[in-house]
């Protein structure tokens, strides 16, 4: 069977009409080939949101935007065509949220908690997203203000900084300079010794790790030694202070008893110290012969009488 031309133009322009309804449809966020839900709720603004921008959950796309209409009260009212093979809560919030950082939008929901699912043409909860321009912008402000102050204060410094300022600095900055190559040269000789003397350095850890190992291993015995020396110092410590108590006691005992006698008149001590008469007589001897000296030292003639030729002197 012969099909004719003009069927064949007929047939193929059915084609092209259903495409292009499907393809329209489409475009407005309908999908012909499955069945959807439908909600909506409203906003103040939806600035960068189109029609057939996505419904996402966790990322996940589940629906598309189907209608943005402008309401008398100045609201914009947006319908979502959702999957119907997903349950969407009563109280799930949807929240348009920025896609890019072109200004695109998307709507994501965030499913709440109820055990109760929104059914076809219910309200849900609106929210939007801060802009990240408008979180942007404050920053902006304070870094140019921050950046203001920055200029006032290099300035101030500009102007401390004259030219005597800057001589001086750079002067400091060459004495450290030297400092520090001095202070390098110094720790290459001091390198070079320690290699020098490190076959000496090495003997004398090892002498003193002999020597300490030498006082681990007699540890007992050095205890034992200190505490005969300790021992050996109490008791003669103890010894010769008791002999020298014993002694002084004895001293002290000696003169308390010849102070008593004194006290008491015994003894010629006792008699010069409390004799009176005898004090006086004493003291008139030693008178008498201190003139008796005198005078012979004046007439030494009145008491050597001396013969020259042997004949008695009258005189």
């Amino acid at each position: 069977m012969k099909i004719s031309n003009e069927t064949k133009v007929g047939a193929l322009t059915s084609i092209a009409i259903a495409i292009l309804f499907i393809g329209y449809s489409f475009l407005k966020g309908n999908n012909v080939f499955s069945n959807e839900n439908t909600f909506y709720t409203e906003y103040d603004n939806v600035d960068g949101l189109a029609v057939s921008k996505p419904v996402l959950v966790s990322g996940f796309q589940i629906g598309r935007v189907s209608k943005l209409t402008l309401q008398p009260n100045g609201k914009i009212k947006t319908e979502f065509k959702i999957n119907d093979d997903y349950d969407i809560p009563s109280n799930t919030v949807a929240r348009i949220v920025s896609a890019d950082l072109l200004g695109s939008k998307a709507i994501v929901f965030e499913l709440g908690n109820s055990t109760t699912m929104a059914r076809n043409g219910d309200p849900l909860l609106s929210d939007v997203q801060a802009n990240l321009m408008e979180k942007v912008e404050p920053l902006q402000k304070k870094i140019e203000n921050l950046v203001v102050k920055l200029d006032s204060v290099l300035s101030g410094v500009n102007s401390v900084l004259d030219e005597n300022f800057q001589r001086d600095f750079k002067s400091s900055i060459h004495s450290i300079s030297v400092s520090l190559k001095n202070l390098e040269k110094i720790t290459g000789d001091v390198d070079g010794l320690m290699g020098a003397e490190k076959n000496r350095l090495s003997n004398i850890l090892s002498n003193m790790e002999s020597i300490t190992m030498n006082f681990k291993n007699n540890n007992d015995k050095i205890n034992n030694i200190l505490a005969n020396l300790d021992n050996l110092s109490s008791d003669l410590s103890k010894t010769e202070i008791k002999a020298t108590v014993d002694n002084a006691n004895k001293a002290m005992q000696d003169v308390a008893a010849i102070t008593d006698k004194i006290n008491k008149g015994e003894g010629s001590l006792s008699q010069l110290i409390h004799d009176e008469k005898l004090y006086n007589n004493l003291t008139n001897a030693s008178e008498s012969l201190d003139q008796l000296v005198k005078d012979l030292k004046e007439n030494p003639g009145k008491y050597l009488k001396i013969s020259i030729f042997g004949k008695k002197d009258t005189k």
